[in-house]
């Protein structure tokens, strides 16, 4: 439990200027991302789903994402809490590949990479 307590209350990451102006409050998200359409899928949670977008675009995660490719970021789902993320992270995982690839079309019927819409 303390790992998911660990990653819940850490929801803020300071990316100000000199003058503390910006902020970026992180939002926890599960989301999905392929190597092409109909392609290997990978189900994961984060708190901040640009950073982590971006680490597997670049291979920079080792494990499941690099070792198959998936590098396009297809489908992503925000919640409010990590604890719920996390919950729903469970439950697409335990379903079906045919219910992924449903989540993946309802939102992006053309499995565009969704990387560039969250900049």
């Amino acid at each position: 439990m303390s790992g998911l307590l660990r990653f819940a209350s850490n929801d803020v990451v300071d990316s100000s200027c000199d003058n503390g102006s910006l902020r970026h409050v992180k939002q926890p998200c599960v989301y999905i991302i392929a190597t092409e359409r109909n392609g290997t899928l990978y189900t994961g949670v984060t708190a901040d789903l640009p950073r982590r977008a971006f680490e597997h675009r670049e291979g920079a995660v080792k494990g499941f994402s690099t070792k198959y490719g998936c590098k396009i970021l297809v489908w992503y789902e925000p919640h409010e809490t990590m604890l719920e993320a996390i919950a729903r992270e469970k439950q697409i995982k335990a379903g079906s590949r045919a219910k992924k690839l449903l989540l993946i079309e309802s939102i992006n019927p053309d499995w565009i990479d969704l990387y560039e819409s969250l900049m």
